[in-house]
Parts: structure tokens; sequence; C-alpha cells
């Protein structure tokens, strides 16, 4: 007798907060995908980047905000969450991961800095493809219509693949009404930073304090990068690593031997 295919397991985080109206949407698009099981923070964590709780308790509390679909809140950073989750709430490695949808560009440098990226990387690192998902939209009542879809054809094709278990991709979705976005572009990161200042200011007592600013800046005009490709109205894929090694730099520096 032929058993059933056992749906995959989902795992979904991210950094916004589990009551992120991103969250939410995520959960919409690739509800009917597999089993989702929500462990997100219980509070805004962005830019915490790959920091974990050390010398302090990690609380976790069930939650009832998705209809039908487990979640657990938590007091740690996006990367807790996913190590809770997979050791306290699943027991079990999860068929993917998917951190997200953050609110916000997180194209090019950002993937350093992102709270989203780096569950998604913790998740990587422990061998579990990932991906993590932003729209270019800080607005709390931006329109994920077309983030949904795309979530949804990107998860939906890639579960049925034979998935490498490293796998890391960073999606970034433009702001734009379904119609007005081409497609789906496979890029690389592109070299771009925030040039940044900190601002002095005073506070009601007359201290001083640092506000920090800038602006963003493009040094890469390279036609296939993240940047360039949510400049254009697509929706940008680029495919991610942990190892940090600059393997070029390497072979170079043991061809001079500089450190016999």
């Amino acid at each position: 007798m032929a058993t059933k295919k056992q749906q995959p397991v989902i795992l979904i985080t991210n950094d916004d907060g589990i009551t992120a109206p991103g969250i939410k949407n995520l959960v919409e698009a690739v509800k009917g995908l597999g089993k989702v099981v929500v462990v997100a923070p219980d509070k805004p964590q962005s830019g915490m980047g790959h920091a974990i709780t050390i010398g302090h308790p990690l609380r976790m509390t069930k939650m009832d905000i998705f209809d039908g679909v487990e979640a657990w809140q938590t007091s740690g950073t996006p990367v807790d969450c996913v190590k809770l989750a997979v050791d306290k709430v699943l027991h079990r490695k999860p068929d993917i991961c998917l951190s997200g949808i953050n609110h916000g560009a997180n194209h090019s440098i950002n993937v350093i800095y992102s709270g989203t990226m780096s569950a998604a990387m913790e998740a990587s690192i422990e061998s579990i493809p990932s991906i993590g998902f932003s729209l270019l939209d800080y607005n709390i009542e931006a329109d994920f219509t077309a983030a949904r879809f795309y979530v949804h054809k990107i998860v939906s094709t890639l579960l049925k693949q034979k998935m490498d278990k490293h796998m890391l991709l960073n999606v970034n979705i433009p702001s734009l009404e379904m119609e007005l976005i081409k497609g789906i572009k496979v890029c690389k990161q592109a070299y771009a930073k925030y040039e940044e200042d900190f601002e002095e200011r005073k506070d009601p007592q007359g201290k001083k304090y640092y506000w920090l600013t800038g602006k963003f800046v493009n040094f890469d005009k390279g036609k296939d990068t993240d940047v360039w490709a949510l400049a254009n109205n697509y929706v940008s894929v680029v495919p991610v690593q942990f190892d940090l090694t600059n393997y070029t730099l390497k072979t170079q520096l043991e061809k001079k031997n500089l450190f016999k």
C-alpha cells in the first residue's frame, strides 16, 4: 500500500517581530505548501546581524495569531529563534527555513547587518536550505500582494527540487504593483555601502548624544547586481554563502609565501 508523501516542514522567522505584517504575509504565501511553524522575536530586531543571546535567559511563549499555524515568540534574536526552533520546538531540522518578509531592502551590503538574512544564514549553517525575503517598503501598511505571489512562486519551485543543504538565497522584491514587476533576476550582490555620519545632538538635559545618519552609495555600475535588478523592476535573487574566505587572495598569499 502506497504511503502518502509527508508534507515538508517550513520554519518561518523574521527580525521585525512576530506581529509584523511581513511575517503574516509570508505565512499566508506558503501556508498550502507544507506544515508551517513560526518561531520569531517578540519585538523588532532589525540590524542585529548574527547576534546571539549570551548571559541572559531566553524565554518562549506560544502564540495564537496565525490561523491554524503553530507559533512561538521568543525574547531572543533572529538567530536565537532558529536555534530554539530546531532544538526545542521542532526537535528536528525543517525542510526549509524562510525569514521575512522584511520591511525594507536587504540588498548589497545590508546582508551583513540584516537580522532577516542572519536568521536564514544560521539555518544554512545548520544544513537547512533557507531564503531571506525583503520588500522595498518600510511602511507598516505596505502592499504585500506582489511579494506573496513571488514568495509562493520561489518556494513552491524550490520544494520540488533537490535543494543543496547549504542553499541560502537573498530575495528582494520591489515595492510595485504586480503588473509593473518584470520577473525574477538571479544576480550578484552589488558593491555598495552607506556613507555614514554621526550627527551630534543634545538631549533635553543638554547632554550630547549621537544619531547615525548617512546615504546609500552604489559603486557597482554593472547590470548583473541586485541593486540594478531592483532599480529596473525585477525581483532580485542573490545566492549567498557563509564561507567568507577570499580564495583569490588566499592563492596570492600562498604564491608569494609572505609569512614564511
